[in-house]
C-alpha cells in the first residue's frame, strides 16, 4: 500500500513538474519590446517606502529615486517611518522625501503600514494615477518608472518589476538568493506574463493603478501581504503583469540564520494564505474555468510539493539502501546514480538561464556549487513555517548595505 501511494505521489509530482516546465519554455527567449521612453509620461506616481529603523539605507533609496529618467514633477516620494526608534525619518527628509511617521505597537508589519498610508494618500489634494511600493533597502534603475509608465499605457493595472540583487557577491547566501531570483524572473515571471497568466508580486518593486486600489481596497495584512493581495486580485478577476526592464535592486541576507528567519516568515505567510484561500481559488478555477486561479492555486501548494519531493528523495535513498542490503547492489547503485545525475542536471541547468540574463560570472559560478544545498534548506523552513503559520509577529530584516545606484551599475559592467 505504501509503495502504491508513493508511486501515485511520484506521478502527481511529475505532472506538476511537466506543467511548470512547459510554462517555463515561453521564457527561454525574450520578445522584442518597444522601449519605455517611446511612451508619453502621462502617469503620475506616488512612490511609497515603508521603513522600520532603516537609517543606514533609506538615504540611498531616496537618492536613487531622485535620479530617475522620468519627469520630476510626475512623481513624489513618500517614506513611512513605521515605529522607528532611530533617525530614519530625519535621513529621509534630508534627502527630499515626504515623511509620514506612524506609531502603532499592535498592528505591526508592512501590510498594516501600507494600509495606513493609502488612507492618507487618498485624502491628499494631489491625485496620482498609480502607486509604486518599494522597500527601504532598494535601489532602482534609472528607467524604472519609465518602464512602469509604459506598462500602464498598455493597459495593465498591476505590474511587478524585475527583482535584482544589490549584493550578489557578498556571501554564498546572498549569491544563492540572487541566483534564485534571477531564475524565477526568467522562468516563472516572464513566461507567465507572455501567456497572460498571473505573475507574483514580490513584496517590492511593484506598481498598481490607484483607481483599482480604491475599488478593491488593500486588505492585505498577513506576513506575506504581497501574496495575499495577488490572491485578492485573481479572485476579483484581475492579474499581475510583469515589467522585465523595470529593475529594482534588493538587499539579500548575508548569513544562513538571517536567511532562515526571513524565509520562515515568508513560509508562515504563504501557508497561512494557502489554508485560507486555496479552496476559494480551486472553486473559482473549476467553476468558472479560470486558468489564472488554477495556476495561482498550484503556486500556493508549491511549498508542500517541495516537501513531498524531499520526502520522496529520502524514501528513494532508503529503498536503495534496503536493496543493497538484500544483495541487489547493482540495481540499487544504478538507481542512486540515475537519481544523482537527474538532480545535478535539474540544479545546474539553471546556469544557462543565469547566463542568458547576463548575470553569470566566476564568483556566481563558485556559488552555484552550493545551490543544491541552499535549495534543500527550504524543506525544513517550509515545515517550520507551516507549523508556525498562525503566529503573526513580524520579524524585521536588518539592512546594512549602504551603496549608491552608480556602484551597482559599475559592478554589473565589470561583473
Amino acid at each position: 500500500m505504501f509503495s502504491l501511494l508513493f508511486t501515485l505521489m511520484q506521478y502527481f509530482l511529475w505532472g506538476i513538474f511537466a506543467y511548470n516546465f512547459a510554462i517555463s519554455i515561453f521564457g527561454w527567449f525574450r520578445k522584442t519590446e518597444e522601449p519605455g521612453c517611446s511612451f508619453p509620461a502621462k502617469n503620475r506616481f506616488a512612490v511609497i517606502i515603508p521603513a522600520h529603523n532603516e537609517e543606514a539605507v533609506i538615504g540611498n533609496a531616496v537618492r536613487s529615486l531622485k535620479k530617475l529618467n522620468y519627469p520630476a514633477e510626475m512623481y513624489d516620494i513618500f517614506v513611512i517611518a513605521d515605529n522607528c526608534t532611530d533617525r530614519t525619518a530625519e535621513k529621509a527628509r534630508e534627502n527630499g522625501a515626504l515623511v509620514y511617521e506612524r506609531f502603532d505597537t499592535e498592528r505591526k508589519g508592512k501590510g498594516y503600514s501600507l494600509e495606513w498610508m493609502f488612507e492618507r494618500l487618498f485624502k491628499l489634494d494631489r491625485e496620482y494615477e498609480a502607486i509604486c511600493v518599494l522597500d527601504a533597502d532598494n535601489l532602482v534603475a534609472p528607467d524604472f518608472l519609465t518602464e512602469m509608465n509604459k506598462q500602464l499605457c498598455l493597459g495593465h493595472k498591476v505590474i511587478q518589476g524585475y527583482l535584482d540583487s544589490k549584493n550578489p557577491y557578498d556571501t554564498w547566501i546572498s549569491g544563492n538568493y540572487s541566483i534564485s531570483y534571477w531564475i524565477s524572473n526568467r522562468l516563472f515571471q516572464l513566461p507567465r506574463h507572455y501567456l497572460g497568466l498571473n505573475c507574483q508580486l514580490g513584496g517590492t518593486g511593484f506598481v498598481m493603478s490607484t483607481a483599482l486600489l480604491k475599488e478593491l481596497g488593500w486588505g492585505a495584512t498577513c506576513l506575506t501581504e504581497d501574496l495575499e493581495f495577488s490572491i485578492r486580485l485573481v479572485l476579483s478577476g484581475e492579474r499581475v503583469a510583469w515589467a522585465h526592464d523595470a529593475v529594482v535592486y534588493d538587499e539579500k541576507p548575508l548569513f544562513l540564520w538571517q536567511s532562515w528567519k526571513q524565509r520562515k516568515r515568508w513560509m508562515q505567510g504563504h501557508c497561512d494564505c494557502a489554508v485560507r484561500y486555496l479552496k476559494k481559488l480551486l472553486a473559482k478555477a473549476f467553476r468558472d474555468g479560470d486558468v489564472l486561479a488554477f495556476d495561482l492555486a498550484l503556486y500556493l501548494v508549491q511549498p508542500f510539493i517541495i516537501v513531498l519531493n524531499g520526502l520522496g528523495l529520502v524514501f528513494t535513498v532508503m529503498q536503495m539502501i534496503m536493496q543493497a542490503l538484500s544483495g541487489i547492489s547493482g540495481q540499487a547503485g544504478a538507481q542512486l546514480c540515475a537519481t544523482a545525475i537527474f538532480m545535478a542536471l535539474a540544479a545546474y541547468a539553471n546556469i544557462i538561464f543565469v547566463y542568458i540574463e547576463g548575470k553569470l560570472s566566476k564568483e556566481i559560478m563558485k556559488y552555484f556549487i552550493l545551490f543544491p544545498v541552499f535549495s534543500l534548506t527550504w524543506i525544513p523552513i517550509i515545515i517550520q513555517g507551516f507549523i508556525e503559520r498562525d503566529r503573526k509577529e513580524w520579524v524585521h530584516t536588518i539592512h546594512t548595505r549602504a551603496i549608491e545606484i552608480h556602484e551597482i551599475e559599475g559592478m554589473e559592467k565589470t561583473g
